[in-house]
This record gives C-alpha cells, structure tokens and sequence, in this order.
C-alpha cells in the first residue's frame, strides 16, 4: 500500500462540499478523501489533488482526511483537518411588481448573519445595484420596463464569510403599449386593433367590452383582429402586454361603437291610394336612416331621414321591396328582412258595356296590372249582380227592364285583396214591354189601342203589320189611334216601348180585323119589268154579300156568296136606294151605299093599231102615268120605223110603211134622260101588223 498522504488545505466553498489539497503520494493510483461528522461520514475516491467531497451538509463542522490506494491497498489516514461547509445559499423568490421594480424575497438561511443581493441588466447595459440587509426581501425599483435582469443573492456568517450565492434571471413587466388604434370593418363586424410594439413584451391581449361582455384577442404581434361584435353596441378597447414577469397596465379605453343594427319593426301601409307609409322602430346608435323602395319592374327609390317613418309615391297592381337600413359613422347597418308589399290592383280601364239584349249586357275593359280576378258588380233595381272572372269581359244577365244599374268593375289581386273604389259606369236598360189592354174601333179604319204604361220616359209605338203593310202609331201616354187601315185586311197589333237605353221587346200580338171592304163597282141591270140584276166587284175581306133595293113601295133584299144577284119584285118606274152590306168570315159587316137606281118606265097598257091610207098605221096605248112619254117602234124586214106623239096625246102615226111586210109594233116610255126603247122594248108588249 502506498504512503500516507498529507493534507496541504482544506476548504469549503460551496455549503454542499469541501475541497481538499495534498502532495501526491508515489504509487498511489487513487485517493480516498473521508468527510466525517460525527457517527456519519462521506467517502469519495478521485484520482489526485485537488479532491472534493460532495453531498455534505451546509454550515456544518466536518473532519476531513486523506488515503492513498493503489493495487496493494489502501494507506493510514491522513492527520484530519477541520474545516466548515460554508452557508447556504438563500432560496430567491423573484417578482416583478411593476414595469419598473423587482420584488426579492427568501427564507431565512440558518446560521447567516446577513444577505448580498445584486441586480444587472443581463445585457451588461447599465450599472449594477446592489444591497446588503439581514431582511429576508428588498425591492428593486427605478428599473427598466421589460428589460431582463439577472439577480444574484448570498448569506454570509458572523465572520463574515459569504456562503453559496444564488443566481436568478427577471424580466421587469411591460410598459402599456402606446397610439392604440381601432379601425371597424362594418360588413364583416369586427374591428382591427393596432399598437406600437413595447420592450420586453412577449404577447399582447387585447381586451374589447361592454358591459358585462368581453372580448379578447391574443397575439405577439402588434396588432389584432377581434371578430364577431355586436351592432348597436359601443365596446371599450384596451391593450396589455404580457411577459414571464407578468401583465402591463391596460392602456386607456379607446370607445368603438359598431355600426347599429338592422331596424325592426316595420311596418308598410298605404295611409291613402298611391301613398306608401313605412315606418320603423328606432336603433341605438342609428344616426340616419336611409329607406329603399324597389318596385317589380325595376325601378328604384330612396328616402334618407332622421326620423323613423318615409313617404314614398306607389302606383297600384305594383310590388314594392322594401328595406330599411340604418346608418352611423361607423357604416352602414346589416341588412334586415327585405319586406314585399303589394298595392291594390288598378282600377280597370276602358270600360265599355254593350248589351247584346234589351236584360243582357256584355261588359268589357283593359286588362290592369296586378289583378288576378275581376268582380263585375251590377246594383240597380234593388238588388246587385255579381260577375267574377279572370277574364277581362263578363256578361250581365236578366236584368230588369226600364231600370238604371251602377255598373262597376273592381279588380282583386291574392296578395292585397281589392282594388280602391272605381269610377261606375251608369247604364239603363231598354224599356220594359208594354201590355195591351183594349182595342177599340173608332171608325171604319180608324183603331184605338190601349195598353198599360209601365216605364218611365218612354215612347210607345204601335204597330198594325199584315199583308196590306205596317201601319204605325205613336205616343208617349196609354193610348194611341191607328189611322187609314185599310178595310179587309187582318192585322197583328203589338206595342213596344222606346227610350234613349233603347228599345223593349214587343207586347204580345192582339189579332185585329178591319170590316170587309165595299166593292168598287156595283152594276144593276134589269132583267125584266120586275127583275133586276145586281153584280159588284169583290170587296176584300168579304165572304158574304147582301144586296138591298128599297123604296117606298117595297124593298127587294138578296143574300149572297156570289158577287151578283137577282131581285124580283121590281116595281116599274120606282126609283130605289141601293145598298150593299160586305160581312166578313168573322161577322165584320161593312155597310155600303150606292147610287140610287130607278126601275124601267111602266109599258102602256090598250096598244091598238089603226091602218090609215098611203100604207100609213095610227098607234093608240093608254099612258100609265100622265108624265110619261112614249114612242111607238114599227120593226120590219123592210124597214124600222117609229113616231113620237105630240105632247099630250096618246097616239101617232106611221106613214110610208112599205107594203107587203109583217112588223112588229112596241109602244115603250121615253124618259127624260134619253131613249131607251131597246130596253124599254123589251119590257114592253109587242103587236103584230101585216
């Protein structure tokens, strides 16, 4: 084994160790260094001088010594020494209190007698603070904002021997960053907050409130985006800086009020036709509001104000989209519910009303924007008709004659109903049919016709209508007369009634017969003294004739359907009215007159003939009435002769009758107007001369 080594120093440095110093022993590979406190002891083995044991208590008296080994073994200890372990170092406990000061404070050391605390920028720029004091804290203040600092602490003992130091590195906290600035980004709500950067600071927060809401946004950079804000709100904005030593003071409020929100509560009403209302409910923070009005064909209006209701013009059968935005510094408000409001269809135009019968009108008019169903309303005559269609035409049925009606068309829309009250058209029906009460004749052709008034202001016209034509009359009461019709004919007598709405169908038909005609020609010729023969033209509308000569001797009377007849019993030389009675297929009887007629001068009675010389013959009669002149005719083969008695007498002479003939002689009349002997000779009893 090698020798025993020898102990040069020993010392301590660090309270956990001892370092101990020798001269090396020859063929000593290893030292064994031995820490002895009382039954207790530390061994460690180095390989040569200097050596230190390690793990010992602090403060604590020690009995150091040293032996040698090698491969032999191991020496005799070393005389021991006596040596200390220096005094703890103090356990720091390091804050920064505010951007400018260092708080330090540790347990007590045992066995210290006093503290050493240093503090250093650990950039080396600025000088060194340092303080002594048997506290167990101090304050560093004065310091940099946000500047790193490295503080160094030991205790020392009643000797004044300092003990283990202690080392630790402390940020000072941040100053409050400086120019805040807030720009509001108002269509995505959210609002960039910006700063000048300040030393020492790690991050940044920054704080947005209002009222019992916050906000925060995080970041290491010098500016930051803080979304999803509120309209209609005003936030207060701050910035602190952070770093390990702790927060900075929040810089001051800087306000930001968002834009406002969209207005509620709107409300659209037409207060009158073509007057839009909207109004609104008003918004915090709504400086202005601006209100546009959209019509469907593209047009678009705005109203800007500081109240909360505008006026716009509308124009019926439109739809309008309205919204309402509010406005402040900060922009525009989002955008709210877009309302539609549709006006009222247009009243319907060009309304025409046609009737197409005297209890149908046809009603037409133009199509109108917005209208989705028409409703035709008739009010008149007490009661109301209605028509609904999407058709632009409606037809009108059985209304009542001679009545006004109030005819409106209103146009109906699903969105807003019906259109406002439109303009009436006024029409009136024809007049209603008159009903015929009586006919009455008046005279041969003349018709009285009477029928029951049943309108008011109107014109009746009567017609007689048949084969024989129209025949017409007019009046404006109950009653009219229809003139000249013509006798014989067969009519159908209707009445209809005229106004300025027109024209009433016709009444029902009354037939209406006229007496047959009188015939135009009646010819009377005589048969014999006492036979007469009566022929006449045909009276139309005759069926039946009777014929009557009458005079103060008798009457001869015939009842016929020919137009001619034979009437006996004809007093000669009588004269007679003649008259004619035309009866109708009905019993209509006619009544005419005629000419008189005078029957044949009564024939002499007593012709005798007396030869005379020179072939002459003497006629003798006796007259049967004293005004009464005669002729006596002699007819022959030879010749026809006569003579005329003087005035008075009742006989003449023939003279120069040649001989040799058989003649017949016939004494007749003659009256006044003219000869008739071939007739009356006829009549008249004829004798033979030879």
């Amino acid at each position: 084994a090698p020798d025993t080594p020898v102990i040069d120093q020993a010392y301590s440095k660090l309270s956990n160790s001892i370092t101990v110093e020798w001269r090396a022993v020859p063929g000593a590979t290893n030292y064994m260094l031995t820490a002895q406190d009382g039954d207790s002891f530390i061994e460690t083995i180095v390989k040569n001088s200097p050596g230190t044991v390690m793990g010992l208590k602090p403060a604590t008296l020690y009995r150091v010594s040293v032996r040698s080994m090698n491969s032999g073994g191991k020496s005799q200890p070393s005389p021991f020494r006596k040596v200390k372990t220096v005094l703890a170092a103090p356990i720091l406990s390091v804050h920064s209190l505010s951007c400018d000061s260092i708080a330090v404070s540790w347990k007590a050391v045992p066995l210290a007698a006093g503290f050493s605390v240093s503090l250093m920028r650990s950039d080396g720029l600025g000088r060194m603070l340092k303080q002594n004091t048997t506290n167990t804290s101090l304050i560093f203040t004065n310091l940099d904002p946000g500047a790193l600092y490295t503080i160094k602490a030991y205790a020392w003992n009643a000797n004044g021997m300092p003990g283990d130091d202690f080392t630790y590195n402390q940020r000072t906290s941040p100053n409050a960053p400086a120019d805040v600035k807030v720009s509001f980004n108002s269509g995505a709500l959210r609002a960039a907050v910006s700063w000048m950067p300040t030393e020492g600071a790690l991050t940044y927060s920054v704080t947005v409130s209002s009222g019992l809401l916050k906000l925060r946004c995080n970041t290491s950079s010098a500016s930051c985006t803080v979304p999803s804000l509120q309209c209609g709100s005003e936030y207060y904005v701050s910035v602190t800086a952070y770093n390990d030593a702790g927060a900075s003071e929040p810089t001051d409020a800087v306000s930001l009020k968002t834009i406002p929100c969209a207005p509620v509560n709107i409300s659209i009403e037409e207060d009158e036709p073509g007057h839009l209302l909207v109004s609104w409910s008003s918004v915090t923070l709504g400086h202005y509001y601006v209100v546009f009005v959209k019509s469907d064909d593209g047009l678009e209006v705005h109203c800007n104000t500081s109240y909360t209701q505008c006026h716009f013009q509308s124009d019926c059968g439109f739809t309008y989209f309205i919204s309402v935005f509010a406005y402040n510094k900060a922009g525009q408000s989002p955008l709210g519910d877009v309302f539609n409001y549709t006006t009222a269809p247009c009243c319907p135009s060009d309304l025409r009303a046609v009737f197409t019968s005297s209890d149908t009108v046809r009603v037409t008019w133009a199509a109108v924007r917005g209208a989705d169903l028409y409703e035709t309303r008739a009010a008149g005559g007490g009661g109301v008709l209605l028509c609904r269609d999407t058709a632009t035409a409606c037809t009108l049925s059985a209304l009542h004659c001679s009545t006004a009606y109030s005819i409106t068309v209103l146009s109906f829309s699903e969105a807003r109903g019906g259109s406002a009250p439109c303009a009436p058209r006024d029409v009136a029906t024809a007049p209603c049919s008159p009903e015929i009460k009586n006919i009455s004749k008046e005279g041969l052709s003349i018709i009285n016709v009477q029928w029951q008034p049943n309108n008011e202001e109107a014109t009746y016209v009567v017609t007689a209508r048949g084969e024989a034509g129209l025949w017409h009359c007019t009046s404006t009461r109950n009653s009219c007369t229809l003139m000249d019709l013509p006798c014989g004919s067969a009519f159908s007598v209707s009445a209809i009634a005229r106004s300025p709405a027109g024209q009433s169908f016709p009444s029902y038909s009354i037939p209406l017969e006229t007496a047959p005609c009188c015939p135009n020609d009646l010819t009377l010729t005589q048969v014999t003294q006492s036979v007469t023969n009566i022929s006449w033209s045909v009276g139309r509308g005759a069926q039946t004739y009777v014929t009557t000569l009458e005079s103060p001797k008798g009457q001869a009377k015939c009842h016929t359907l020919q137009t001619y007849c034979l009437l006996g019993c004809i007093t000669c030389g009588t004269n007679y009215t003649v008259s004619l009675r035309a009866i109708s297929e009905t019993g209509l009887t006619s009544s005419c007159t005629y000419q008189g007629y005078s029957s044949s001068a009564c024939c002499p009675s007593g012709v005798k003939l007396y030869r005379l010389s020179n072939n002459g013959i003497r006629v003798f009669w006796r007259a049967s009435g004293e005004t009464i002149n005669y002729k006596a005719d002699l007819h022959g083969s030879k010749g026809n002769f006569s003579c005329t008695p003087s005035s008075g007498l009742n006989h003449c002479d023939i003279t120069k009758i040649p001989c040799g003939d058989v003649y017949t002689v016939v004494v007749a009349p003659v009256t006044d107007k003219g000869p008739k002997l071939t007739l009356f000779s006829l009549f008249c009893p004829k004798k033979i001369y030879s």
